[in-house]
């Protein structure tokens, strides 16, 4: 039997010859870069939920109501130290799981670093950038800026790395949540001893919501839900109320005008009343508590007691300022947001109502910030802070922010 060459099909009709197929990738390096693709959402995603993204959100205010405490606009300082207080955050997220991630291999096994998502080493390292950036960014800010940040820096690390887990941790993330209010008071203006007052208050919601938290993995008493129920209520108070500011006038300060001095006996302050006008021909007279009047011509001038004003000017009492009346609605919506969690998480302290719990209570720190800031006097950053809250629900839906 002989073999024959059967020519190509276009080289037996005389046309052009076929051009032969490219070369196929190897099925080992296809699988890889399918593999490669399927893993990237995953690792982001895994990512997102080591840094608890939706958190952030809750960053911003503290610097936001810093600056407004100490009564100034937010201006380029203030930005570089919300830059440092969202890279300093951040770090202890990190940071946080790196330290427990056996503790979390037992109790959340399905957190990043125990399923193997993040390698510890990853985390660590992360820790370490952000808070070197924080540091470097408050640097710019100016001197005093990094004086507060260097602290806040130091009880992040801290309390991740041995204060947690002590009864000083509840007080020792509840300061450095108000050194992070100071930080935004010492990057605008270069002082915070006024807004000492307000990273008071935030620091002391700080330390209840994490009172709750250290119970949120097993559960536990319904004390610590109670006492930031009732932390809530006194915050919410403290935040609502805005005093008038101080009166000036001795006289509105009284209820008496001035008495002058009597002719005659200089730096003696005797009991007489004030001067009155009469008309021509008529002599002035005098009454105790009579204030100073202008009688028309041909009558005698009459003293009677002073008649209330019809309204009170802005900035008294009788007259909330807008400012005012939007530190209490802020204030209330504080109060709303953490109320109910709270009070389930206490009738039943099970992880799952306690963890529901310090989610509200991290996300109503939006709402309290706003509420510093409206109490004092600067409704624009308020409003700015309080738009944050329903991005942080949002998000919040997709990552856990616990």
């Amino acid at each position: 039997m002989t073999l024959r060459h059967v020519p190509a099909a276009g080289a037996a009709r005389g046309g052009p010859p076929v051009p032969a197929a490219a070369p196929q990738a190897a099925p080992a390096e296809a699988t890889f870069q399918a593999r490669t693709e399927r893993s990237r959402p995953r690792r982001r995603r895994a990512w997102a939920e080591l840094l608890r993204l939706p958190a952030l959100f809750s960053v911003p205010g503290d610097a936001l109501a810093g600056a407004a405490a100490a009564g100034a606009v937010p201006n380029a300082r203030t930005l570089l130290a919300i830059g440092s207080s969202l890279c300093l955050y951040e770090a202890g997220m990190a940071l946080n799981d790196w330290a427990d991630r056996d503790v979390d291999a037992v109790e959340r096994p399905h957190r990043p670093l125990p399923s193997g998502r993040v390698r510890p080493a990853a985390a660590l390292t992360a820790a370490c950038l952000l808070t070197g950036a924080g540091l470097a960014l408050a640097a710019r800010a100016g001197r005093p800026a990094l004086a507060v940040a260097a602290p806040l820096a130091a009880t992040v690390w801290a309390y991740d790395l041995g204060l947690k887990h002590t009864p000083a941790g509840p007080v020792a993330m509840g300061a450095a949540r108000g050194l992070d209010l100071l930080l935004g008071a010492a990057a605008t203006i270069g002082r915070t001893r006024p807004a000492a007052p307000s990273a008071a208050l935030l620091g002391t919601h700080t330390l209840a919501v994490t009172t709750v938290s250290r119970q949120e993995a097993q559960g536990g008493s319904p004390l610590a839900p109670l006492a930031a129920l009732a932390t809530t209520a006194l915050l919410t108070r403290r935040t609502a109320y805005r005093p008038a500011p101080p009166i000036r006038d001795p006289a509105r300060a009284t209820g008496h005008e001035p008495r002058p001095e009597p002719a005659g006996r200089p730096g003696h302050r005797g009991p007489a009343a004030p001067l009155t006008t009469a008309p021509p021909g008529h002599p002035a007279r005098q009454s105790p508590a009579a204030p100073l009047t202008t009688a028309p011509t041909g009558h005698p001038a009459r003293s009677g007691p002073v008649a209330p004003p019809t309204a009170a000017p802005t900035g008294q009492p009788g007259r909330p300022e807008p400012a005012g009346l939007l530190a209490t609605a802020l204030a209330a919506a504080y109060a709303v947001s953490t109320a109910r969690p709270y009070v389930h998480a206490a009738l039943n302290p099970s992880p799952p109502l306690t963890q529901r719990a310090v989610g509200a209570g991290i996300r109503a720190t939006v709402p309290l910030q706003a509420a510093l800031a409206a109490r004092a006097g600067r409704p624009v950053p308020a409003v700015l802070i309080a738009a944050l809250a329903p991005l942080g629900a949002r998000f919040a839906k997709k990552v856990s922010i616990t």
